[in-house]
C-alpha cells in the first residue's frame, strides 16, 4: 500500500511539475528570442538614422548621378559601419532600396532575400511594418537564422529597408542554458517532493502498519495484541481506538465462553463420576447375564468423561497466555517420543525420529509438549501394528517444523479441509476411540505461542501433521 500511495503522489507531482515546466521553458525561449529581436531592431533603427535626410537625399539612393553634397560621404561611412558591425557580431546587415538593390551591406556579396522567412520580413518592412512573430528558435533548430527587418520612412513613405540576419548559435546556447537551470530547479523540486511524499506516506500509513500487525497477532491467536497510540490522520487514529475497543469486546466474549465451557465441564464431571460409581455398585447386585449391557454403560460413561476432560482442556488452552522462550525443539521432541515409546511398543508400532541434533525456536515448552502429545496420540491411534510413525524435525528459513507422519488410512481432500475442527471426526473412523478435540487443542496451543498446525496427505497413505514454531520472537 505504501508503494501504491507513494506512486500516486509522485505521479501527481510529476504532472504538476511538467505542467509548470513546459510553459516555463517556452516562455524562457520566447523571452530570449524577444530580447535578440529588440536588440536587432535597435541596431536597425540606428542604421536607419544614419541615412541621408536632406532635401533630395534619396536621390543618391536611387542612383542620381548628382546627389546632394555630403550624402556620398555619409553613405561610405554607413557602409564602413555595416562592415564593422558584421565583423564584430557576425550578423549580416544591409540597407536596401525598395527594389532590393543594396545601399550598404555586409558582407558585400549578401543580397536582399526574395523568398522564405527573410523574403516575408522584407515584404512586411516594405509595407511599413516591423518584423514580428518570427518563427521560434529552439536548441535543436541548428539550420535556422533570425531575420529582422525595419522600414526606413521619409515623409510618410518607405524609402528603404534595414535588414539583419543573425546566426542563432548564441541564442540557442542561452536558451539551452536557461532550460538547464529550469531543469535543475525542477529536479531539486522533485527531490524535495519525493522526500515530502515519503514522509507523508509514512505519517499516513504508520497507524495502518500498527493496525496490520495487531490484526495479524489476533488472527494468529495472540488476543492481547492492541494498537499502540501513534500519529497519522485523525480518521486512522479513531480507527485504531475502535479496533482496540472491538478487540476488548471480542476477548471478553471469548473469556465468557471459555469460562462457561470450563464451569460446565467441571460441574458435569462430578455428577458423572458419582453416576459411574453408582453404576459399578449396581453392577455388583445385578444377576448374571447383564455383563454386556453393564460394559456398554461403562464405556459410554468413560467416553463422556473423556469428552468433558477434553472440553476442560480446550477451555484451559484457549484461556492460556503462554510466554514463548528459546527452546531446543529436538530435545523436546526426543522427550515426548521417549514418553510415548512404551505405548507404541505395546501396540507393535515403530516410532522413529529424523532431523538435526539442534533446532532452536521460540515456544512455550509445556504448550508445545501438550500439542505434540495430542498429535502423537492421534497418529498412534490410526497406525496399524507393524507400521511406524515418522517424526521429522526440519529447520526452515523462518520457522522450525516438526512433521508427524502416520501410516493410517489417511483422509480425503474434503476431510483434510475439516480436520482440526472441534468435535469433527471422519465417518469412516467413528469406531476409533476419541472425542474429536485433540487436534483442536493442539492447534489452539500452537497458535497461542505464535506457531501453526497444518495437515497434508502422506505417501503412499496416511496423514502428515506439521507443527511449526517461529525461529524469532516476532515470528519473522
Amino acid at each position: 500500500m505504501r508503494n501504491r500511495l507513494l506512486g500516486i503522489l509522485l505521479a501527481l507531482m510529476v504532472a504538476v511539475l511538467a505542467a509548470l515546466g513546459v510553459p516555463l521553458a517556452y516562455l524562457v525561449a520566447s523571452s530570449e528570442q524577444s530580447a535578440v529581436v529588440v536588440d536587432r531592431l535597435d541596431d536597425a533603427a540606428r542604421f536607419a538614422q544614419d541615412l541621408p535626410t536632406q532635401g533630395r537625399a534619396t536621390a543618391a539612393m536611387k542612383g542620381d548621378p548628382q546627389p546632394v553634397a555630403g550624402d556620398t560621404a555619409r553613405l561610405h561611412a554607413l557602409t564602413a559601419e555595416a562592415a564593422r558591425y558584421h565583423e564584430l557580431y557576425g550578423v549580416r546587415i544591409g540597407v536596401f532600396h525598395r527594389d532590393g538593390t543594396a545601399v550598404a551591406v555586409a558582407p558585400d556579396d549578401w543580397r536582399a532575400p526574395s523568398g522564405g522567412v527573410g523574403g516575408e520580413a522584407f515584404q512586411e518592412a516594405l509595407d511599413g511594418r516591423r518584423s514580428h512573430n518570427s518563427p521560434q528558435v529552439w536548441p535543436w533548430t541548428t539550420d535556422r537564422t533570425l531575420t529582422v527587418a525595419l522600414p526606413v520612412v521619409r515623409d510618410g513613405d518607405v524609402v528603404a529597408v534595414v535588414l539583419t540576419e543573425s546566426p542563432t548559435g548564441p541564442l540557442r546556447a542561452r536558451i539551452l542554458h536557461r532550460w538547464l537551470v529550469v531543469a535543475a530547479g525542477e529536479a531539486l523540486a522533485m527531490i524535495v517532493a519525493v522526500l515530502l511524499a515519503v514522509r507523508l506516506t509514512g505519517w499516513v500509513l504508520r497507524p495502518v502498519r500498527t493496525l496490520d500487525r495487531a490484526t495479524h497477532d489476533i488472527a494468529t491467536g495472540r488476543m492481547n495484541a492492541r494498537v499502540a497510540p501513534s500519529g497519522g490522520p485523525p480518521e486512522l487514529r479513531r480507527l485504531a481506538r475502535s479496533f482496540n475497543d472491538m478487540a476488548d469486546h471480542v476477548v471478553l466474549a471469548m473469556d465468557q465462553q471459555r469460562a462457561f465451557v470450563a464451569d460446565a465441564s467441571h460441574q458435569l464431571r462430578n455428577p458423572l463420576s458419582a453416576l459411574l460409581l453408582r453404576v459399578e455398585l449396581l453392577g455388583l447386585e445385578l444377576p448374571e447375564g447383564h455383563e454386556e449391557e453393564l460394559a456398554a454403560v461403562r464405556d459410554e460413561g468413560t467416553r463422556l468423561a473423556r469428552v468433558l476432560d477434553d472440553l476442560l482442556g480446550l477451555a484451559t488452552a484457549e484461556g492460556s497466555r503462554p510466554e514463548p522462550e528459546p527452546v531446543d525443539v529436538t530435545a523436546l521432541v526426543l522427550a515426548r517420543i521417549d514418553a510415548w515409546r512404551p505405548l507404541a511398543t505395546q501396540r507393535g508400532i515403530g516410532l522413529d525420529r529424523r532431523g538435526p541434533v539442534l533446532a532452536h525456536a521460540w515456544a512455550d515448552p509445556i504448550a508445545f509438549g501438550s500439542a505434540l502429545d495430542a498429535v502423537l496420540d492421534n497418529a498412534l491411534k490410526f497406525t496399524p501394528s507393524g507400521a511406524a510413525v515418522q517424526v521429522g524435525v526440519e529447520v526452515r528459513k523462518h520457522d522450525v517444523a516438526v512433521a508427524v507422519a502416520d501410516a493410517g488410512p489417511g483422509l480425503t481432500e474434503e476431510e483434510l479441509g475439516r480436520i482440526g475442527d472441534r468435535f469433527w471426526r471422519s465417518s469412516r473412523h467413528q469406531n476409533v476411540d476419541g472425542s474429536g478435540l485433540g487436534l483442536s487443542i493442539a492447534r489452539t496451543l500452537l497458535l497461542a505461542g505464535g506457531g501453526s498446525l497444518d495437515f497434508a496427505p502422506a505417501e503412499p497413505n496416511g496423514l502428515v501433521v506439521t507443527l511449526s514454531l517461529p525461529r524469532n520472537r516476532d515470528g519473522r
